[in-house]
């Protein structure tokens, strides 16, 4: 991290939290934040279900919800992009206070419920990004609070979006919208991926589907998502998503209401990746996510399973720098135990986590 970065990363905690986003973003808009460029190495770039990718650092859904900045962000080091959630109609979100930072766990916790502008506005934006840089940019897909057929609802984003986008991501898993978790059972979660497949096969090309699950899943549970993601020929599983689960936090804000991430994510949800490699025999594609705030966590995340991984909230103590940090940190890690590729490192600590 460099001088500049540090002075307005303290400068952007002096501030309510949703509005430091809001005055980054807009930052980021006007150009004025330094941005890492590509960032890869032979070992470190990587394809994941058919997307080639300078390396295997992704941003996690959430930062822009709205794709309004989404070329800045694929100039910043990434190898890969996901933005929204997106529903088929604007929703405010949450009531404010939604917001709130655990300076002293380096977490987050988020109650904002999905707000953003609407498909429209998202696929409007999404049509004018630049298709110059070899950054895939996905779509996170939500469902309206108000819904009288949540399922449908990620279907109607895809058919709005899919056209502009290399990957689109079901959330079902957002403690943040009532009852949105309960889609991750068996029959529901299968009647609706079949839907949204059912829509990518229509499309006139090929969009590679991934399912974001919670952390806070059972074994049991962990089990029936992986046969109904094989079932439903699923490509890709995300790792997992925040957690409602508060043990050990120090900070004066852990009570808060909503999704927990950030570091004390980490080893939570880093077992449940390891169990769904192991439940999938490491044939299925794997993002890891959660608590990622080095190279040795991206690489933790590799070796227990993970084929590519995401981040986010460390951005908020260690700024864009940081993507850059950990994809070179990362292919030294790779060059020091051995392996020619990532690849060859995927699920080689599997065990160590289950």
């Amino acid at each position: 991290m460099n001088l500049i970065e540090k002075i307005a990363l303290k400068a952007l905690h002096q501030v309510d939290p949703e509005r430091s986003h809001t005055l980054a973003m807009t930052a980021m808009k006007m150009g004025v934040v330094p941005l890492s460029g590509m960032v890869s190495t032979p070992r470190i770039e990587t394809t994941f279900c058919g997307l080639k990718m300078t390396n295997p650092i992704g941003l996690a859904a959430g930062y822009d919800k709205n794709a309004q900045v989404v070329d800045a962000l694929t100039q910043a080091g990434f190898g890969f992009v996901e933005v929204g959630a997106v529903t088929p109609r604007p929703q405010p979100g949450n009531p404010k206070p939604r917001l709130f930072r655990l300076t002293e766990d380096q977490a987050v916790i988020n109650r904002y419920g999905f707000n953003n502008e609407g498909m429209e506005a998202a696929a409007a934006r999404l049509t004018r990004r630049s298709r110059q840089r070899p950054v895939p940019v996905g779509l996170n897909l939500g469902a309206n609070k108000d819904s009288d057929d949540r399922a449908q609802d990620f279907a109607r984003v895809l058919e709005c979006c899919g056209p502009f986008v290399d990957f689109a991501t079901v959330n079902v898993s957002s403690p943040n919208t009532e009852k949105l978790r309960d889609l991750q059972g068996a029959e529901a979660l299968s009647a609706l991926l079949n839907g949204v497949i059912a829509v990518r096969d229509g499309m006139d090309k090929y969009t590679p589907i991934f399912l974001k699950i919670a952390p806070d899943l059972s074994d049991d549970e962990l089990a029936e998502i992986a046969q109904v993601a094989r079932a439903a020929k699923l490509d890709a599983i995300i790792a997992t998503n925040t957690t409602l689960d508060r043990e050990g936090l120090k900070s004066a804000d852990k009570g808060e209401t909503g999704g927990l991430s950030g570091a004390p994510l980490f080893e939570k949800s880093t077992r449940v990746l390891a169990r769904l490699s192991q439940l999938t025999d490491g044939q299925m594609p794997l993002v890891g996510v959660g608590g990622i705030g080095s190279a040795e966590d991206a690489y933790q995340k590799i070796r227990a399973g993970a084929h590519v991984v995401q981040l986010y909230s460390a951005l908020a103590y260690k700024g864009l720098s940081l993507v850059e940090e950990i994809a070179l940190g990362l292919d030294k890690l790779l060059e020091r135990d051995g392996f020619d590729h990532v690849a060859d490192a995927v699920g080689s600590g599997r065990e160590e986590w289950l």
